[in-house]
């Protein structure tokens, strides 16, 4: 999978929110609001040419202490979430 291109990670007044580059991606219906956790992921694969539940649960397992299967269980949960929400695609 990977991120889709014209999605930015900002963070405002203390709040990690992606947000478009172009008008043309923009669903004023929508906010989307990362924890700091999934904040994290997003700007370690942004710029990944290609990346996979795994690749995410290794980062959380890198970073935080997490049992593989937990890591691996939610990372599928956060992959599966920005694709349905149209950040990241298969």
């Amino acid at each position: 999978m990977k991120t889709v291109e014209g999605f930015i990670l900002r963070e405002i007044c203390g709040e990690f929110v992606i947000v478009p580059e172009s008008t043309q991606l923009v669903n004023f219906n929508k906010m989307i609001h990362l924890n700091a956790t999934a904040a994290y992921l997003w700007e370690k694969v942004s710029a990944m040419p290609e990346f996979d539940a795994e690749t995410l649960a290794g980062l959380l397992t890198d970073k935080y202490d997490v049992s593989a299967e937990t890591a691996l269980a939610d990372a599928r949960a956060v992959a599966d979430k920005w694709v349905e929400i149209g950040i990241a695609v298969r």
